[in-house]
């Protein structure tokens, strides 16, 4: 049974990471395994063998339970060999310590759920452990937080094959934030202070609505009926930015969209988002997505022809 997207399960792995990639990869997803496993309190029955890995252009490898426990060579083994094959492979959460057996991630830089970063670092120095972001996009190895980082990894996943469009509508589906960059941190080590979001309530809808407009914090201030100073602490309270910044990635999102699904040029994108001129798009989508937009295009249709 040749698979899209493998999911390789084994006993004592999490079914809360196992779901979520079930979730969001839908009917291109394989569940792979030896052979029946216990996931939880649930009984799991592979719908492949291990070699179905080798099939497969991507493999997800969930949370594994014991982390002081090594993982099933044979496990091992079968990631080792799909990525030789070709495959992408990405862990979610404690999945890494999976990799990082198979030796995929020596070398290369990595995280896992915050409580294991040091386990993990000290198990294997050869692997650049970075405790303090969502995931980390190695090219053809990934890997994730816990819990909900796995969730934007997948996303992320999702994006990269199938464009921002494709994600958001599937984020919209499942509820939850369409994007949150990889390199945000996993938690906050101070407390945050309580505040009234109530008037950010209907103020970003409205600013999605007029990303082709020259808003200032002025005006969403005095949309949202305060003071900009107030604007920008209730703000970054909600969205961990300031209001120009966040500004600015919606307007990039949704350029990417545009030269997604659109066949509109560069100078009538950068009029659609708000960005002024193809210039300035140009130069701020280079900085954020690290190509330029017509590179972005080229790249996106060869994939979706693909």
């Amino acid at each position: 049974m040749a698979a899209d997207v493998a999911l390789v399960v084994t006993d004592g792995m999490l079914h809360f990471e196992l779901s979520l990639a079930a979730e969001v990869f839908g009917e291109r997803l394989v569940v792979c395994g030896a052979g029946p496993v216990r996931v939880g309190r649930f009984r799991l029955e592979p719908e492949d063998g291990l070699d179905g890995l080798l099939r497969a252009g991507t493999v997800i490898v969930p949370g594994w339970a014991d982390v002081d426990a090594p993982p099933p060579q044979e496990l091992v083994a079968a990631v080792r060999a799909a990525h030789e094959a070709g495959a992408r492979v990405a862990s979610l959460c404690t999945g890494a310590f999976v990799l990082a057996a198979a030796g995929l991630l020596d070398g290369r830089r990595a995280t896992t759920h915050w409580a294991h970063t040091d386990v993990l670092a000290e198990r294997y120095p050869a692997v650049t452990v970075d405790p303090d972001v969502l995931y980390v996009d190695e090219g053809t190895v990934l890997t994730s937080a816990g819990k909900a980082a796995a969730m934007d990894l997948c996303l992320h996943l999702v994006r990269r094959d199938h464009g921002s469009a494709e994600a958001n509508r599937l984020a919209r589906r499942l509820v939850v934030p369409p994007h949150r960059d990889g390199g945000q941190a996993q938690y906050v080590s101070t407390p945050v202070p309580e505040v009234d979001l109530r008037p950010m309530g209907g103020l970003l809808p409205w600013v999605m609505a007029r990303l082709d407009q020259p808003l200032t914090v002025t005006d969403l201030a005095r949309q949202a009926g305060l003071s900009p100073r107030h604007l920008s602490r209730q703000f970054r309270a909600a969205t961990g930015t300031t209001p120009l910044q966040w500004l600015l990635a919606q307007r990039i999102r949704r350029a990417q969209e545009l030269l997604e699904t659109t066949d509109l040029g560069v100078e009538q994108v950068a009029a659609a988002t708000g960005t002024g001129t193809g210039a300035t798009l140009r130069r701020h989508f280079h900085r954020v997505v690290g190509v330029p937009p017509d590179t972005y295009r080229r790249t996106f249709r060869a994939r979706s022809d693909a």
